[in-house]
């Protein structure tokens, strides 16, 4: 062993110190990575979905599933050998590109393109002769910029060659199976995913199928896309790969202590933390349970909705293009009160449109259901009620049958919701009232800010996606021109009508409160299902009439809003795809990371302290790095609810929910020894006065607080001695 690895080094050094050459000083660096690489690929792709036919798009399938899934396999390896990289064993490495952070066996930029040369060669048989000789200046590049050694590369070579030959006749096994057992029509027209041999290798075919057989297939994939997209995001949730938010920590903390209501919320947040964290413990998963399963759960309810009116495959575009909207994607991951009224409203909008129509009462209970939930998730149900007005006012065929139990049943579900708000809010003063009064700027003076409607179209225009935003109005301004007399047919006319009755007014009250106020983007979060069904209803009809303005705006969204939403999850791909790492400050995700880091900087200080004899309370300055700070730090995790460890700044009026706990007072505490943590950022603070009863102050200073290398908060520090 001691001999074979003697000549792997020997060969190492022989391409990164004896070959050493101007040109291959520019070369090399060029092939192991350049900024003009990826984007070439995108233009590839780009190509081969608009020219490439059915040979292309079938090869750009398979290569996507097979490089995504080899290098899983890759990053899984390198953990399994935790072979160090040749500069860090041998520091006289002469090194040319950055430094890797990860293990060196195999070479994941050798094994990509053995893979992707094995792949294209199955396609085009004349694309070896590029490929080949490419894939072997990438492996020797590896070695002569100084990140992996010989072996590494023949290993690379050796498992992206084995990957790219075994996982596209694995993926064509998958389709084989699945497509004759739930898509045999498109399997009849696409027989298999590798080329056939002959002149033709994808010959078109002749197959037909009937209407029925094609909506069956549309209304499965339409599960399996939902289905698919929920364990996808259970598994990322699942992974830690980002930590909580300020406001689920926050909201966490309430799930700790149940009540009939909170200080600025409803209680439905809490209870769904509540059970998410008795099902999968206090872990991010936990959190975030609902979040996805309700996200889906929306999208489906909305699917079904619209199939009935334009068939399976308008429910599966549906599906398709809400899961590339940004904001809806954020919402589909984050546990906040968005998920949980925007399944409830689509209840609502699902159950009313089968009320209005039914001499049943059930559909009557899904409506009482669906208004409670959406009052008790985010007081929205007077904004449903008006929704339903506006459409009981502009449609001619809806009428409620008021001498039926029906409506007063779901109007009981609604006044019902209002008691535990009512007797919260009654043993407190009426804090929300306050809270929401506060929150929406009716305790200032008007005054008129142009900039705020600016801001939030703008906002708007980006978080719906782009090519959506302009599809939807597109859609509402031709449909209200003429919507009396355009020949769209009877019942997809009044579907339509109501879709727009239960989005439109939301988001033009809110539009009219930027007169007044800031308004957040999210708070319209209600309307983007309605509209995006009514938008695929109207631009279906036009595309049925040969308007092929609907399949470019779609194919615009899903170009823009799939990437998008990807990182979304994960913004370090921008660096693997780039090579550019944006700052901290444009990072898309970064309200979510760092806070492990931070809870143990914070932990450590505090384990300090304790060394000195007295009892040790963290003090925060928001209510939002509290929540943080119990749920990360060890220490406070496992002593549970009853005896936090970490807490808010104390106010003589209630600011916050943490308030209204007695065991988070520290005032009182006489002896104990304060950690004051902060964000530089958030305001002024004053050791003097927050001191005051203390015997002795030390500012600790300001701490940068690192996340792979980067700094994402910045924490300022305080120490209160002994308090009298």
């Amino acid at each position: 062993m001691e001999s074979i690895a003697g000549l792997d080094h020997a060969v190492f050094r022989l391409v990164n110190e004896g070959w050493v050459s101007p040109f291959l000083d520019w070369l090399m660096p060029f092939l192991s990575g350049n900024a003009f690489f990826r984007p070439a690929l995108a233009l590839l792709a780009a190509g081969l979905i608009w020219k490439g036919g059915r040979r292309g798009r079938c090869f750009l399938l398979v290569m996507v599933l097979t490089l995504a899934l080899g290098e899983w396999g890759t990053g899984r390896l390198k953990k399994a050998f935790n072979r160090p990289r040749p500069f860090v064993t041998h520091p006289e490495t002469r090194t040319l590109v950055g430094k890797g952070l990860n293990a060196s066996m195999p070479s994941g930029h050798s094994a990509i393109w053995a893979a992707a040369a094995v792949v294209a060669a199955g396609y085009y048989r004349r694309s070896p002769r590029f490929l080949v000789p490419l894939a072997a200046g990438v492996g020797l590049s590896r070695m002569y910029v100084g990140v992996h050694y010989p072996s590494d590369v023949l290993a690379g070579w050796s498992w992206g060659a084995f990957y790219g030959w075994a996982l596209p006749r694995f993926f064509d096994g998958i389709w084989a199976f699945v497509g004759a057992t739930w898509f045999p029509a498109w399997r009849r027209r696409l027989p298999s995913l590798l080329p056939a041999p002959g002149p033709d290798p994808f010959p078109d075919s002749t197959a037909t199928a009937s209407a029925d057989e094609m909506e069956s297939h549309w209304r499965r994939l339409t599960w399996l896309l939902s289905g698919a997209l929920l364990a996808a995001r259970l598994g990322y949730l699942a992974a830690g790969i980002i930590d909580l938010s300020e406001d689920e920590a926050y909201q966490w903390l309430w799930s700790k202590h149940p009540a009939l209501s909170y200080y600025s919320k409803p209680p439905f947040i809490a209870y769904a933390q509540w059970i998410g964290t008795a099902l999968f413990g206090d872990t991010e998963l936990g959190v975030r349970f609902f979040s996805p399963v309700l996200s889906c759960l929306g999208a489906v309810l909305m699917a079904r909705f619209c199939a009935a009116f334009a068939g399976w495959r308008a429910a599966f575009l549906l599906v398709a293009a809400a899961n590339t909207v940004p904001l809806l994607a954020v919402g589909s991951v984050l546990m906040t009160i968005d998920p949980l009224t925007v399944a409830f409203w689509s209840l609502a909008m699902v159950s009313g449109w089968r009320a209005f129509r039914s001499e049943s009462t059930t559909p009557w209970i899904g409506l009482g259901v669906g208004l409670a939930g959406t009052f008790l998730s985010k007081y929205f149900s007077p904004f449903l009620l008006a929704s339903f007005a506006v459409y009981l006012v502009a449609s001619r065929n809806a009428r409620i049958p008021w001498r039926r139990p029906g409506p007063w049943i779901a109007l009981g579900f609604q006044l019902l919701a209002l008691v535990p708000v009512y007797l919260w809010n009654s043993r407190n003063h009426w804090i929300t009232f306050t809270h929401l009064r506060e929150r929406g700027g009716l305790d200032r003076s008007w005054s008129f800010h142009p900039n705020f409607i600016s801001d939030f179209l703008l906002a708007e225009f980006g978080l719906w996606n782009p090519f959506y935003f302009v599809a939807i109005v597109w859609a509402v301004v031709a449909f209200l021109r003429r919507w009396r007399s355009h020949t769209i047919p009877e019942p997809r006319r009044e579907a339509m009508l109501y879709c727009l009755a239960l989005g439109l007014p939301v988001f033009l009250f809110y539009l009219g409160y930027t007169v007044r106020a800031r308004v957040q983007p999210n708070w319209i979060a209600t309307s983007i299902l309605p509209l995006m069904t009514f938008a695929v209803l109207w631009w279906e009809h036009r595309h049925s009439l040969g308007d092929r303005v609907a399949r470019r705006l779609l194919a615009g969204g899903v170009a823009l809003g799939l990437p998008l939403c990807v990182l979304l999850h994960e913004t370090r791909l921008i660096t693997r795809v780039t090579g550019y790492t944006p700052p901290v400050k444009y990072d898309l995700i970064h309200r979510v990371r760092g806070y492990r880091e931070a809870a143990a900087l914070v932990e450590a200080r505090r384990d300090e302290l304790l060394k000195e004899g007295r009892p040790v309370m963290v003090v925060a300055d928001h209510y939002g790095w509290a929540g943080i700070l119990n749920f990360y730090m060890p220490s406070s995790r496992n002593r549970g609810s009853a005896d936090p460890v970490a807490t808010v700044a104390e106010s003589v009026n209630p600011s916050n929910q943490i308030w209204f706990w007695p065991e988070f007072k520290y005032r009182h505490r006489a002896g104990i020894t304060v950690l004051f943590v902060g964000e530089p950022d958030r305001g002024a603070f004053d050791p003097e006065v927050f001191g005051r009863g203390f015997e002795s102050h030390e500012s600790l200073g300001i701490l940068d607080v690192p996340h792979r290398g980067r700094v994402f908060h910045r924490l300022r520090l305080h120490v209160f001695r002994n308090q009298r």
